[in-house]
Parts: structure tokens; sequence; C-alpha cells
């Protein structure tokens, strides 16, 4: 396959039920799944905890690859951190990160891949803000699986994240790609993990 072609794709488990899920992958004949969870289990969606998903999917021939440690938005290097809450531009340097992304770049190149999380929206969801963002360039496209299996490439989620911060119009004073970065932060510093304060 060659890498212009090579389409890097995600999904968000949310409230599915395993059959639609399936039905969603094979649908865009997806092969194999990458959980980029931190922490893969669900408290309202046992479904999708580790375990369960891995049988499953293996029951309907599907690969699955937990990579969590590498594309986590909740991290174990103290670095990431500032104030006690995650901040992406530090994540995407990561060495582990950077692997992460490495191993998914090469096993798209076999299969068509993925990126598992559990939100819903990919606005939501670190799988677009973090990882689509740095991965883009990688790949020939990569398009997000709606919840109505639908496609949105990650390009109109760009313009869709524009918009919801009144940053989709030129503006004389901001280029685009300073625009698109701004609106990238704003919603990083939303969405990304907080660590809780110890009770004293």
């Amino acid at each position: 396959m060659e890498e212009a072609e090579n389409i890097l794709y995600t999904i968000g488990h949310s409230n599915h039920t395993p059959d639609k899920f399936l039905d969603l992958l094979k649908d865009h004949e997806i092969s194999a799944i990458v959980d980029v969870r931190s922490s893969p289990y669900s408290k309202y969606c046992p479904q999708f905890n580790k375990d369960t998903l891995q049988n499953s999917l293996k029951k309907n021939n599907l690969h699955y690859l937990f990579l969590g440690e590498e594309l986590g938005a909740r991290r174990s290097e103290a670095n990431c951190y500032s104030n006690g809450k995650v901040q992406y531009d530090r994540i995407a340097k990561e060495p582990l990160f950077v692997n992460g992304l490495d191993r998914v770049l090469e096993g798209s190149k076999m299969m068509r891949v993925a990126l598992m999380c559990s939100e819903k929206d990919p606005l939501t969801c670190h799988r677009s803000i973090l990882i689509a963002r740095e991965a883009l360039n990688s790949f020939g496209g990569i398009h997000h699986i709606l919840e109505d299996g639908n496609i949105e490439t990650h390009e109109e989620s760009e313009q869709r994240l524009l918009r919801e911060y009144n940053l989709h119009n030129e503006d004389m004073f901001m280029s685009f790609d300073d625009r698109l970065t701004d609106a990238y932060s704003k919603r990083g510093q939303t969405i990304a993990y907080q660590e809780q304060e110890e009770e004293t």
C-alpha cells in the first residue's frame, strides 16, 4: 500500500452495543483496533473493557492492540503536566508517544487501522486533538468514524473546531495556521486530563 493512500481511521466506542460497534467497523472494513485509552476499562460500558473487547474482536477476526501507555492522554511522565493538567504539546514530544505513532503507521501499511477511545465526538477526544493532529502528515488522510457511521475527515473536523471558537472567518491579523493552533490549544486545555488534588 502506498503511503499516499494510507488512511488512518478513528472511532469512539461511546455507549454502542457490541453488535453496533462491530457493524461500524465492518462497514468501514476496519481490520485492527488500536486502543488509545489510558485506562482500557469502562464503568458504564463494560462491553468495552479490554479483555471483553479483545475477545469480541478476536471472534470476528479483528486484531486488537493496546497503546494506552504510548498514546493515552493521562501520562506517567511528570514533565507532561503543568499545575496538574496534561499539556498536549509536551506529550507530542515524548519519545514514547512518537514511538506509538510509528507503530500505528507501520501497522496501517498492513491493515486498516482505527484508533479507538471512548468519546463519540472526535473533537472532545485526544484521539483527534492530540494524536490525529500529530499524525496527519504521516498519512494520506485521517477519517473519523462518527456515531451514525458517517465519515468526517480530519480537515472537516478542523473546520468544525474553528467554527466552534469563531475562528473560521479569515482575519487579516491572524493566519489560518495561527487560528488553527489557537483552536487546538483552547480545546486541548478544555479536555485535557487534570490530576485531582489530594484531600488533606
